[in-house]
């Protein structure tokens, strides 16, 4: 059984499109850093509560806006890179990509429950972790979902002077077997 084009299942192999998940990774990192200072914004400004603890206190220390914005970014990155690996290497790399996150995130929802702070910086501080790693776990997996691409695979049989069917030639050939017709 031959796919759309007539190629033969062994012909084709899954890929990516680096260029457009690599793209997408910098558009996400950009996205996971705004998000991160409105995160801050909020919790500071509406709700008056310090979400990061002060200098020499918990894991934190005396990071600010920026850093925690640029971390964000970073963390961005790191997924995207995370997803490239697992697109080329594994063969569920979505399924891997989201439970490595959900227990990335996760860490990062605890991590801040664990310090010794007030409450309602905890909180703050969880929620905002929460957000970020969800927002880039979904928008990495869908960018890296239309980036996923099919290769040909190169075998020495092949014509290289044979150009694909053009229309003409494909209505002609045995048509393609539609979802429908199995």
């Amino acid at each position: 059984m031959s796919d759309y084009y007539g190629n033969q299942p062994q012909d084709v192999r899954p890929g990516i499109d680096a260029r457009r998940l690599w793209a997408g990774g910098v558009a996400t990192a950009v996205v996971a850093a705004l998000l991160a200072v409105v995160g801050l914004l909020i919790a500071r400004g509406i709700f008056e509560v310090e979400v990061l603890a002060p200098k020499g206190e918990g894991v934190w220390g005396n990071a600010s806006t920026t850093t925690y914005a640029l971390v964000a970014a970073a963390v961005a990155l790191l997924a995207t890179g995370l997803m490239h690996l697992l697109s080329v290497a594994t063969p569920a790399p979505s399924q891997f990509f989201g439970w490595i996150m959900v227990l990335v995130t996760l860490i990062a929802v605890v991590l801040p429950l664990t310090l010794t702070v007030t409450p309602s910086a905890k909180i703050a501080t969880a929620v905002i972790n929460l957000v970020i790693g969800l927002v880039i776990a979904a928008v990495v997996n869908s960018m890296a979902a239309s980036a996923r691409t099919l290769h040909r695979r190169r075998t020495q049989q092949t014509n290289a002077a044979a150009p694909p069917p053009t229309r003409r030639q494909w209505t002609q050939q045995d048509p393609p077997t539609r979802y429908y017709d199995r």
